[in-house]
């Protein structure tokens, strides 16, 4: 009789576990097709907000906190005007970031939207974060990398931070155009882990290719 209670509290949990899992993979789903539809800092924050309730409700699980912190990472890069709200944007984003790294502190994709997130740091300021920020931006991208030697996302970060040093000494960017192109050509090789892994950059390395022309 006790080998059957147990057996049926196991049965029971299990499937408990795996409907939990299927509503977590149809609600991250639905909310990562939101992505699209952005089109405003409002629109991004709204949307950053559904990622924190996702995170509060699967708190083992580090991909809500992922697009929490980027939503607020764009929302810097589109805010033209007040500084202090670029900051305050990564401010939050830098919360999800470091729980992140608690939760998987060996996955590429964390450190490459670290660097991005550093690489929002040093926009707000370039003239006096440049050296801190550009030199933490290049580690992440280069632990990123050390992890996972063909994540695009951390190819094309680091060689948005090549062209931008390039530019900033005074040096031609487009030396950089071959690689953009081989990088853009590639892109459908890798495999993202599961369909709610970062999927982004393809288009952005587009436009660095379509400008080079």
């Amino acid at each position: 009789m006790k080998k059957n209670i147990l057996s049926i509290a196991i049965l029971f949990l299990s499937l408990t576990a795996m409907s939990q899992s299927k509503e977590y993979f149809q609600v991250m789903g639905e909310t990562l097709g939101g992505f699209q539809n952005c089109k405003t800092i409002d629109d991004f924050q709204a949307l950053g907000n559904k990622f924190s309730l996702i995170s509060n409700s699967e708190q083992a699980e580090w991909l809500p906190l992922y697009y929490h912190a980027q939503c607020y990472i764009i929302m810097s890069f589109m805010e033209t005007t007040d500084v202090a709200k670029k900051d305050a944007y990564l401010d939050v984003a830098e919360k999800s970031l470091e729980k992140m790294l608690t939760l998987a502190p060996a996955e590429s994709e964390i450190y490459a939207l670290q660097a991005m997130f550093y690489s929002a740091r040093l926009v707000v300021d370039p003239m006096t974060r440049g050296q801190q920020y550009g030199a933490l931006s290049g580690q992440a991208v280069g632990k990123a990398l050390a992890l996972d030697a063909n994540n695009p996302r951390a190819k094309f970060i680091k060689l948005q931070n090549d062209m931008g040093t390039a530019q900033f000494f005074g040096n031609d960017p487009k030396a950089f155009c071959p690689k953009a192109k081989e990088l853009l050509e590639k892109w459908d090789e890798f495999k993202p882990k599961s369909p709610l892994h970062p999927k982004w950059g393809k288009q952005q390395v587009a436009g660095i290719v379509e400008s080079c022309k």
